[in-house]
């Protein structure tokens, strides 16, 4: 049986230290901000999250694409040439297109490579929800899974990642188009927080509303509890968007209320928080199947 190498991109926002004890590596997108094209690094090469966050502060928007085609082209032909087998977990496709996009260079490498499979598996989730699958998958590797196997599973998988986002506003995302525009009655009221997740068919998608930023705080922590399953042997996720003070409040939070291995704070990365907008504050971890769909 081939290796398998097991890669997600930059709406992962995967953490390098779980990138490296996964051995998980990413294809990239790319941002455009004030005409400068960038590729969107997970570790925050080009520029720092604080600059990035302040540009979107200042009313200026950050665009962003895909995975570019040439992108999928180096890293899958660099793991194909080593012997790699390869499961790729991409963006929700309600969000990217990226999965499709490398299915076609997938298909485009089969010619050269006779023999070797690579799955292109649209994860329903963005930001860590993608990288928790991501996670998912390498442990599926190492218990000596192949590469079809592990597609398998993560296709069963999918559905039972949970998140719970709160923003100061719906404005980044709907600007992006990664929420639906029917939720726009949640809109910017007098401090009213929507609360948001990604549901059955990866749309994220507005749940509820609660007056006040510590109230949606609270009310995250609150919805992880009472999903959650079996928290004992789960690190959980808190991602922010350059609001680091509120994500320790919550990482304690969580620590009173879920009984869990571990909670990690980890940042937004250039893609989801261009989409999102600053100050945002999603946890992530693995609990009931996600039913909920718009």
């Amino acid at each position: 049986m081939r290796p398998v190498k097991i890669l997600v991109d930059s709406c992962s926002d995967m953490p390098k230290a779980f990138r490296d004890r996964y051995d998980i590596d990413y294809a990239r997108m790319k941002t455009l901000s004030d005409g400068k094209e960038q590729w969107a690094s997970l570790d925050f090469e080009y520029y720092t999250p604080k600059e990035l966050y302040d540009t979107m502060r200042a009313g200026k928007r950050v665009l962003t694409t895909q995975v570019p085609m040439e992108e999928f082209e180096r890293i899958f032909t660099k793991y194909l040439e080593q012997g790699y087998d390869i499961v790729y977990i991409g963006c929700s496709l309600k969000q990217s297109s990226s999965v499709n996009t490398g299915t076609v260079v997938a298909k485009k490498l089969a010619e050269r490579f006779e023999g070797a499979q690579v799955f292109c598996v649209d994860s329903l989730n963005a930001c860590m929800g993608e990288g928790l699958l991501g996670i998912r998958a390498a442990e599926y590797r190492d218990q000596g899974l192949s590469a079809e196997e592990i597609h398998a599973r993560i296709l069963k998988d999918r559905n039972f990642v949970n998140e719970y986002v709160t923003v100061h506003s719906l404005d980044a995302l709907k600007r992006a188009g990664r929420v639906k525009g029917s939720a726009a009655f949640f809109g910017n009221l007098l401090g009213v927080k929507p609360i948001i997740i990604s549901d059955a068919n990866g749309e994220q998608t507005p749940i509820k509303k609660v007056k006040g930023r510590q109230t949606s705080l609270q009310e995250i922590v609150n919805l992880l509890a009472e999903s959650i399953e079996k928290p004992e042997t789960q690190t959980l996720f808190v991602m922010h968007a350059d609001s680091e003070a509120d994500a320790e409040k919550v990482r304690e939070e969580i620590l009173k209320k879920i009984p869990c291995k571990d909670v990690c704070i980890g940042t937004i990365g250039p893609i989801i928080g261009a989409s999102i907008g600053p100050d945002a504050i999603a946890l992530f971890g693995w609990g009931r199947e996600v039913t909920y769909a718009v």
